[in-house]
């Protein structure tokens, strides 16, 4: 039977199915450092609040984007931009890896990208930047782990998942998963989505500040 401690953060042992990939990001050294990370946005109905909570407490994240949410809400993802967050491909319509072919997959990828480029200029115009993306579910076929390294892309998974998605759990349960199982270097999965709002929305605030007061910063990857 498996640890209960499973459930909120990958062993060592399993991240050797995608050795290259990033699940924990740099660590801080003399200052413990942790990575705040949302999926599946932008939409107006979290993502403003979730930006202005991150600018209360002067932190930085990394949001990875569905294409269909960055068509209906260019502004969305120009804010996120502007106010010096990092941003990631989280595809086009939040495909499982495992449902569809590695040519649809791909497809999917680039279809999410070009329309990244379209909104966010910039990231086209400069071939220097690092691209990240991170698979919806953590789900990719070997061949596409391969496409992706061999495209330049970074791929970014996460240390803890901390369930914010899942209205089963109340933001107190949340609060208290982080902050037992968080460590340098750990990149936290959280959601900017309708489905996780009451979660996110809630716990965040209280969240930075406890990291914040425990000694962590925050960076982006």
């Amino acid at each position: 039977m498996f640890p209960l401690r499973i459930l909120y953060q990958f062993p060592d042992w399993a991240q050797r199915f995608y050795p290259h990939a990033i699940w924990r990001g740099d660590k801080g050294g003399d200052t413990p450092t942790v990575y705040l990370t949302f999926d599946d946005g932008p939409v107006p109905e979290v993502t403003p609040q979730v930006l202005d909570i991150l600018d209360t407490y002067g932190v930085r994240a990394t949001f990875f984007w569905v294409g269909e949410n960055l068509i209906k809400y260019p502004h969305l993802a120009q804010e996120v931009v502007r106010r010096g967050h990092r941003v990631g491909n989280h595809t086009y319509n939040h495909l499982s890896g495992w449902s569809v072919s590695a040519d649809e997959y791909k497809a999917n990828i680039r279809q999410a990208d070009a329309i990244m480029h379209e909104v966010i200029p910039s990231l086209a115009d400069n071939k220097q930047a690092q691209r990240l993306f991170r698979p919806p579910y953590g789900k990719m076929r070997r061949e596409v782990y391969k496409w992706l390294q061999r495209e330049g892309y970074t791929i970014v998974l996460w240390d803890i998942v901390t369930h914010d998605y899942n209205r089963r759990y109340t933001p107190r349960e949340i609060e208290k998963i982080t902050l037992r199982y968080v460590r340098d270097g750990s990149i936290l999965l959280l959601h900017d989505s309708i489905k996780a709002s009451k979660n996110t929305l809630t716990v965040l605030p209280t969240l930075i500040h406890r990291l914040q007061v425990e000694g962590y910063e925050f960076r982006t990857l």
